[in-house]
């Protein structure tokens, strides 16, 4: 499955901005899109990068923690 990822170039390897969903060992291919400065996108908010992660979980878990106060 394709994802879209974001990394910074640090001179010597590139360093994702988040996590990457795959197994150790597993090949891939790259295609690198340089982006110009003027064109960075905003940070990410805390809900972007939560739902970025794809955590499993009951959808209701939220409200059994309200009612366990």
């Amino acid at each position: 499955m394709p994802q879209a990822l974001e990394a910074v170039f640090d001179g010597t390897a590139l360093q994702l901005e988040e996590p990457l969903n795959l197994a150790a060992g597993t090949r891939v291919t790259i295609i690198i899109e340089s982006v110009l400065p003027n064109e960075v996108k905003p940070p990410k908010t805390f809900l972007e990068t939560a739902q970025s992660l794809q955590l499993q979980g009951e959808s209701d878990w939220s409200e059994k923690m309200a009612l366990s106060n």
